[in-house]
């Protein structure tokens, strides 16, 4: 029987084709602009399609350089910590882009992937404190040490910013809410155990 211990090496072929196709969609909508209006448009019917969308999107080259390099990093220390990689990440995006839906500044329409980014940090700082292991406790710290100001600088209120802070946020709280729910949650029961009585 294979061996289903997790491995970033298992998980790296995949992190690199979500890139891949993140980049994919930057180079499309550079010959159809008008791919940038799928985004998340709160309270909007149309707006709804930017939940998934909205991460696959980019305004120009500087704004997917500044996401590639630390979703790369995230993703790969999500992955050498947690089995369920994917499943966090869709979590991640659902839940922060249903609560931009709702709760985001009106007539503005967010992409790009950095709720994404805000959602794995909060993710893999709470998570590694809560699980109370060694190897998602270091990451936690590691990922506090290189993005804790990057998180906290970029949940704040910016008036008149073209920067979506809320999008931010929203994303930090939907990674907050998945790492609660992953680590206090039910706990899968282990058929095989041996009780001594």
């Amino acid at each position: 029987m294979r061996n289903a211990a997790h491995t970033i090496r298992e998980e790296l072929e995949g992190i690199v084709e979500f890139l891949a196709v993140i980049w994919a969609v930057f180079v499309i909508s550079r010959f159809f602009p008008g791919l940038d209006q799928f985004g998340v448009v709160p309270r909007t019917l149309g707006g709804l399609i930017g939940i998934p969308a909205a991460p696959f999107l980019h305004l120009n080259l500087h704004h997917i350089l500044s996401n590639t390099f630390p979703l790369f990093i995230l993703l790969v220390l999500l992955a050498g910590s947690k089995a369920r990689t994917w499943e966090i990440v869709a979590d991640i995006v659902v839940l922060g882009g249903g609560l931009l839906w709702l709760f985001g500044r009106p007539k503005t329409c967010a992409i790009g992937a950095s709720g994404l980014i805000f959602g794995l940090i909060t993710f893999l700082i709470l998570s590694g404190f809560l699980e109370k292991r060694l190897i998602p406790l270091a990451i936690a710290i590691l990922v506090g040490f290189i993005y804790g100001g990057t998180l906290l600088s970029g949940i704040l209120p910016q008036v008149d910013s073209q920067i979506s802070w809320e999008g931010h946020l929203c994303g930090a709280v939907a990674g907050g809410i998945v790492a609660y729910a992953l680590t206090r949650g039910p706990q899968p029961r282990n058929e095989g155990a041996i009780v001594e009585r």
